[in-house]
């Protein structure tokens, strides 16, 4: 638990106060994360249930796909319901809960986006050793890292934040609670606190970015050498990839990269990296591959026949 503080409850001030529009606000969130479960959720099922989709590449995505609605999950319902009542009200332990699992799944989606990146790098670079390089232990070892990279930086954000004392004003002008919010209700100077938040969640994010940017220059570079059919199908893999990354990673490293202060376009751009990338994840990154869209149609034809007969 925190240290001594005065605050009990924390007040999100939201994107409106006005009762109408909230409403709406809440239509339009609750759209957005049907889509991004059923969307996600039919990845990750279509992923388990194929038979043709045992590469690693697939594999991956299926994890991506599931770290999507739980990242998603950490903030959208709590807005949803919210919006319907006059006071956005979270407990100061709720409050902390929140932010232990907003960064939990946000530092394993950039953990999982850079293993992704090592798989692309060593199928198109050394496609002759791909196989044994991208064996199963490897794969589960690799997933294992990102989510227990994902934990290391989320217990060192939390920690941080436990180690101070609140004592108001209990209002932040968000929509749910973030390291730098949360640090305004703080009593004492959080120069410190901000310096070491910014050395880790922004380091993460800046160095994480940076090794997939060299790794994608690398591909392109040994795809010169490459027949033109596949030279097309590997860029065709590669760009949806790098679009996923750019519209997760740019809006992140905003937020992060960044002295600990909070401005006006926080709200806009966390709607962004917490629900609009996770929304697009499945049409840019899967519902372009001819293979993923041929195994839907598969799953959904037999899950017909079954429910004739």
């Amino acid at each position: 638990m925190a240290a001594t503080s005065n605050v009990t409850d924390i007040i999100f001030l939201g994107f409106s106060q006005k009762q109408d529009e909230q409403k709406v606000i809440s239509v339009i969130f609750l759209l957005m994360y049907t889509a991004v479960v059923v969307g996600n959720g039919l990845i990750v099922v279509t992923i388990m249930a194929s038979k043709g989709l045992t590469s690693p590449m697939y594999f991956f995505l299926g994890y991506l796909s599931f770290v999507e609605i739980c990242y998603c999950s950490v903030t959208a319902p709590r807005l949803i319901f919210a919006s319907f009542t006059e006071r956005k009200v979270i407990s100061l332990k709720g409050c902390i809960t929140q932010i232990f699992f907003l960064h939990f799944f946000g530092g394993t989606e950039i953990f999982l986006l850079t293993v992704m990146a090592y798989d692309r790098y060593v199928a198109i670079c050394k496609p002759l050793h791909y196989t044994t390089v991208m064996n199963q232990r490897a794969q589960g070892r690799l997933v294992g890292a990102a989510w227990g990279g994902g934990l290391l930086h989320s217990v060192g954000q939390t920690v941080l934040v436990l180690q101070l004392s609140f004592c108001g004003p209990h209002v932040i002008d968000h929509y749910f609670c973030d390291v730098h919010p949360v640090l305004k209700l703080a009593c004492a100077d959080t120069l410190l606190t901000g310096l070491l938040i910014i050395a880790n969640g922004g380091s993460i994010s800046a160095i994480s970015f940076s090794v997939l940017l060299a790794s994608y220059l690398v591909i392109l570079r040994s795809l010169r050498s490459r027949p033109a059919e596949g030279r097309r199908k590997a860029l065709a893999t590669c760009a949806s990839h790098v679009a996923v990354v750019g519209l997760f990673f740019i809006p992140c490293s905003f937020v992060y990269v960044r002295p600990c202060v909070t401005l006006p376009a926080d709200k806009m751009v966390a709607v962004f990296y917490t629900v609009v990338t996770p929304l697009l994840n499945p049409v840019i990154y899967s519902f372009r591959n001819a293979e993923v869209k041929n195994a839907m149609r598969r799953l959904v034809g037999r899950r017909v026949t079954w429910e004739e007969k």
